[in-house]
């Protein structure tokens, strides 16, 4: 359930050894009997929920790319847009551009998020944590600028209320001393940064593999606190455009 970027690069750090990334992720989501795979395919869902009967996005960010996992799911699920991941790790970048780097698919620093064009959609998961809290409107800001009027931010975040997310961050290193951030703190972030909020926060992933014959009862529950993640889609007020 987790991504990551940070503002500097202070040395090399977790995040530049890709497979390390990888595995120690996939250690801390097995308490959960689920593979990074699974959480991820269900938030690409929520992602096709919210846009499905607008037109279909063009260009989608990924921000907090890492390893570029997302950014392929994406570029399968949008077969008609292009996919930028962006990230602060130049060896995770290398890893995504070797592994999934295509014609619709790149790479890029997340220096230059304004440098490289404006998106329809933009795609953030568990990415905000590892931020320090004194620049996390500053990022905010960098995406919302990086959208066309009318585009959307995606924001999933692990959601503090439960013990099932506490309990599988701290089993991962880079994680464990991760400032989570609040529901209510993250819709207030969103629209200081100069999104609307229109719709409420969404909680996912309530029940673990052991009661997955529960999982089809999961929307009915979805505006109460008791996921393993929430949702809050962000939205530039202006109407969507899209160029010819």
């Amino acid at each position: 359930m987790s991504s990551h970027l940070e503002k500097q690069e202070l040395g090399r750090t977790i995040f530049d050894d890709a497979e390390d990334y990888d595995d120690l992720l996939q250690k801390g989501l097995s308490l959960t009997g689920e593979s990074r795979e699974y959480f991820a395919a269900h938030r690409i869902e929520e992602v096709l929920r919210h846009v499905s009967g607008n037109p279909a996005p063009r260009r989608i960010l990924d921000f907090g790319c890492g390893t570029g996992n997302t950014s392929a799911l994406l570029a399968a699920s949008f077969p008609q847009a292009e996919v930028c991941g962006v990230d602060t790790s130049q060896p995770a970048l290398q890893s995504a551009r070797e592994r999934f780097g295509d014609h619709r698919t790149r790479f890029e620093s997340a220096s230059r998020i304004s440098e490289i064009g404006l998106f329809d959609l933009a795609y953030v998961n568990g990415v905000f944590h590892h931020i320090s809290p004194e620049d996390r409107g500053d990022w905010v800001r960098s995406i919302q600028m990086a959208l066309h009027p009318g585009g959307r931010l995606m924001f999933f975040e692990n959601n503090p209320y439960s013990p099932a997310a506490r309990l599988v961050m701290h089993r991962i290193p880079f994680d464990r001393d991760a400032i989570m951030i609040w529901p209510r703190q993250a819709g207030h972030l969103l629209r200081s940064g100069g999104f609307a909020t229109p719709y409420p926060t969404r909680f996912l992933f309530i029940f673990p593999r052991a009661l997955g014959w529960l999982r089809p009862t999961e929307p009915l529950f979805s505006r109460l606190p008791l996921g393993a993640q929430y949702l809050v889609v962000g939205e530039r007020s202006e109407p969507r455009h899209f160029d010819d």
